[in-house]
């Protein structure tokens, strides 16, 4: 059965339906100023429980789970490609009527943001991005420090097997080991966390899921050219203690897109909307100022 922290999240959100459901959450729909934000791998929207509240006071907040993520649904034999996933948000923005708006993306979900971004320079896009704030993604794949079990699951022969015998044990410990200060890490709050991975066969889709690492490489010139040709601000706020999408991604992304703000947080690793979460609203609301 699934646990009432997941159910009490689903009644939060609504269904977007087409060829598949895509489950978000509307916070705050009446205000006229939007932040989109985009969840990271292997989590899903829940990941800014502790944040919604506070980015919802003034803005109205539209957090997607991503196909194969979270409550979306997970087909199986789908190829989860991230043009793809970039679809599905316009889809969304689309139907909700959506104009104008401001992009919050973390680790997976920055990748989304360049495609869409890379859509936008050519004038494509039936909405304006105001401003757009990045959070530890590995967008420079080159400079990236994979963990061990994002290899295995992306290998085509391991990656089956590898998502077969994952269990709750596993993804705390890989999680705990991408913390900033592994003391504070919440098991309670990670447990939902593997629960919505789990939900509707999630486990099963890890290994394709997991081919956004390579689709990194495949459009790097794209999605990075992007960045670097864009006048739209763009915040880059990164935790320092991230062992995989490291701090000098940060460093480099500063000389590269002209219109930034660097700004860094010190004791915080991969998932600083989790491990610190009022600090890190307070930076990203300081950016949105």
């Amino acid at each position: 059965m699934p646990s009432t922290e997941l159910l009490d999240w689903k009644k939060k959100g609504n269904f977007l339906n087409g060829d598949h459901r895509l489950f978000y959450l509307d916070i705050n729909p009446t205000s006229e100023k939007v932040i989109l934000i985009f969840h990271g791998y292997p989590t899903c929207s829940y990941d800014y429980y502790d944040v919604v509240d506070q980015l919802s006071e003034e803005f109205r907040v539209i957090i997607p789970d991503f196909l194969g993520f979270g409550l979306s649904a997970k087909p199986a034999g789908h190829n989860y490609l991230l043009t793809d996933q970039a679809d599905l948000m316009v889809l969304l923005l689309k139907s909700l009527n959506i104009k104008s708006l401001n992009i919050i993306a973390h680790d997976y979900g920055t990748s989304v943001f360049t495609e869409i971004l890379a859509r936008s320079e050519k004038g494509i896009m039936p909405f304006a991005i105001r401003h757009a704030t990045l959070c530890n993604g590995s967008m420079l794949i080159h400079l990236s420090q994979l963990r061990p079990i994002q290899r295995l699951l992306k290998n085509p022969i391991t990656g089956p097997l590898i998502a077969l015998l994952s269990n709750e044990k596993t993804f705390h410990r890989n999680m705990k080991n991408i913390w900033g200060d592994p003391s504070i890490y919440n098991v309670d709050k990670m447990k939902v966390h593997w629960e919505m991975l789990k939900y509707d066969n999630g486990k099963k889709r890890l290994p394709r899921l997991t081919q956004y690492i390579n689709q990194r490489y495949q459009n790097y010139d794209r999605w990075i050219g992007a960045l670097k040709s864009t006048d739209i601000p763009i915040d880059i706020l990164w935790a320092e203690e991230d062992p995989v999408a490291v701090i000098e991604m940060a460093y480099q992304l500063e000389e590269m897109i002209p219109n930034n703000r660097l700004t860094t947080m010190k004791g915080i690793g991969h998932y600083p909307m989790i491990e610190q979460p009022g600090r890190w609203s307070d930076h990203v609301l300081s950016g949105l100022e």
